[in-house]
């Protein structure tokens, strides 16, 4: 069945006899165990769902992590300067800091630097670090980054200088000639390479050294910024990432770390942490500095105790972020979102020679949500073109930005599954549209499996009870979706413009009872428009969301696509 947004939905099939034995072994309702069968939940995950999560580091004898550790220990007993140097995304920032933390509890000499955007570009080269080795540094620790930066590292080696990379970015041969790199994705060597960020290895590898040193520093009280981490790095919310996640939403107290307390308390919020708080609020504030200003912000305030910087780190945050929402809305209002989809192409590759550099990766993201395709948002830097990539979970773009670099069609690139950036000569534009569209013809899957809802029900089934059983599989993220429904023979009967883009509706069931919803970034949408006007019975499409407004809690829908005129029976 088609929807008013042209997308094609089906339900997602369950073999039935699957459902009744989780039923019968686990005692879970039908619908939470037909989530759990659609989801490909372990053994381990069905566990947890009703027991403790221990977080276990599967690292702890790992031969790259080990010899890390005795690196590390021997700068220490010598007394030698390390620099860290992390990315200017909240990975990046967020395993910085927690390095930061280490060295400044045992007292050791140390300096970070998180690399300006604009002026110097992503990674390690060696024009930064011909500058940064005159602070004399005896190891450099790449975090979220260094994985192809192989002609830096040989400029280390020459001035005898050792390094460790940490990473979870793509990494081919030859490898940078590096002390040690940290990286799953290196010869395959982890079953769930694709799981884990920069600071969770950062936080498993500072468990590893903390025990091995006998140091006092507990890294598990910073544990919050490893899911932050993973959360906006789009890493799977299953396995050990799921076991952090359950270790943190229930149990993390917000006024036990005052980053997060003073953002919260800025920002108006009150209750628990959640995890749409750290991928749509705290994230972007920790991400705005990179983007349009000074990237030692975030860092600067994720490693301070100190009340005074942490209100002024956080305000120039705050106040960076809103700007940035304005830059974002005056762009996506210029683009033309019905000549793009006419234009119906596999990859969204748009290109604006007057953009913030900071900003086309938000503007990928938002057209990769609004036509649900891999998109890519290109724009001039100096004598040269910078391109950001959003993907979905049918295409590798990570992978792509490899090949590439390879024929030597971009200068610089990197990144992962659903995220890559890269820099490339204006001439060599078409030839890298032409390849990345051939490129995905060839390689990516059937987009279909995208647009898959987990079950129908009806509007009486929507209530507390039925919102707490769902709920016994979250937290929800990538890899473990929010549960998305249909829902038929709803009547519209109030709608109001949020924000000016997203859409308030009051929809009234069949029974007579009215159910409050959203659609987010609808306004002037195909989805939109119906919305706004149509007065007969639609079916949505939808999420069931836990809505707090003045401390009050309530149930609302989160609406995704709608059909009309349609027979659904």
């Amino acid at each position: 069945m088609i929807s008013v947004s042209g997308k094609k939905w089906f339900e997602r099939k369950i073999n039935k006899n699957s459902i009744e034995k989780i039923k019968q072994d686990e005692k879970f309702s039908e619908i939470v165990s037909k989530l759990i069968i659609s989801r490909n939940f372990d053994l381990n995950e069905i566990y947890n769902i009703k027991n403790k999560s221990n977080i276990i580091n599967e690292f702890k004898n790992n031969k790259d992590f080990l010899n890390a550790t005795n690196i590390i220990e021997n700068c220490i007993k010598n007394n030698e300067t390390v620099c860290i140097f992390g990315d200017y995304d909240v990975d990046g920032t967020a395993s910085t800091s927690l390095f930061v933390r280490f060295f400044e509890e045992i007292n050791h000499p140390y300096f970070f630097y998180i690399p300006d955007r604009e002026k110097d570009g992503y990674g390690p080269n060696k024009s930064l670090f011909e500058k940064l080795i005159r602070k004399k540094p005896k190891l450099i620790i790449m975090v979220d980054c260094g994985s192809t930066s192989n002609h830096a590292v040989d400029f280390l080696i020459k001035n005898n200088i050792k390094s460790i990379i940490i990473d979870h970015h793509d990494i081919n041969k030859p490898y940078p000639k590096s002390d040690v790199i940290i990286n799953p994705k290196k010869n395959n060597q982890n079953s769930f390479k694709d799981y884990f960020c920069a600071t969770t290895l950062t936080y498993f590898f500072l468990k590893i050294l903390e025990k091995k040193i006998k140091s006092s520093f507990d890294v598990s009280k910073y544990l919050i910024y490893v899911l932050l981490a993973l959360v906006c790095d789009v890493m799977p919310l299953r396995k050990v990432n799921r076991s952090i996640a359950l270790n943190l939403i229930n149990d993390f107290d917000i006024n036990s770390n005052i980053a997060f307390k003073t953002l919260y308390k800025l920002c108006d919020k009150q209750g628990k942490i959640s995890i749409d708080d750290l991928a749509y609020l705290i994230g972007p504030i920790i991400n705005s500095g990179g983007r349009l200003s000074n990237s030692n912000l975030a860092a600067e305030l994720l490693i301070s105790n100190n009340q005074s910087i942490v209100q002024n780190k956080s305000l120039k945050l705050i106040n960076l972020n809103n700007k940035r929402k304005k830059i974002e809305n005056e762009i996506l209002n210029e683009i033309n979102f019905k000549k793009i989809s006419k234009e119906n192409k596999d990859v969204i590759i748009y290109y604006n020679a007057n953009l913030n550099e900071g900003i086309i990766g938000i503007i990928a993201s938002r057209l990769k949500d609004y036509f649900n395709k891999p998109s890519i948002v290109i724009t001039n830097s100096k004598n040269s073109l910078k391109g950001s990539a959003r993907s979905t979970i049918n295409y590798n773009i990570g992978t792509v930005i490899k090949k590439l670099l390879d024929k030597g069609l971009i200068d610089k690139g990197g990144g992962h599954n659903m995220a890559a950036g890269f820099s490339m000569k204006k001439n060599n534009y078409v030839k890298v549209e032409n390849f990345i569209l051939e490129d995905c013809l060839k390689n990516s899957k059937n987009p279909v499996d995208l647009n898959k809802y987990d079950s129908e029900i009806s509007a009486s089934a929507i209530n507390q009870r039925f919102f707490n059983e769902i709920n016994q599989i979250g937290p929800f993220g990538y890899g473990n979706p929010i549960p998305t429904f249909l829902i038929k023979d709803l009547k519209i009967i109030k709608v109001k413009i949020l924000k000016e883009k997203h859409l308030n509706i009051i929809l009234k069931t069949l029974t007579g009872s009215s159910i409050n919803s959203i659609c987010f970034n609808s306004l002037n949408s195909e989805i939109g428009n119906y919305l706004m006007s149509y007065k007969k019975k639609i079916h949505v499409i939808a999420e069931i969301k836990e809505n707090i407004w003045n401390n009050k809690k309530s149930l609302q829908l989160n609406i995704k696509d709608l059909f009309v005129n349609v027979n659904l029976s």
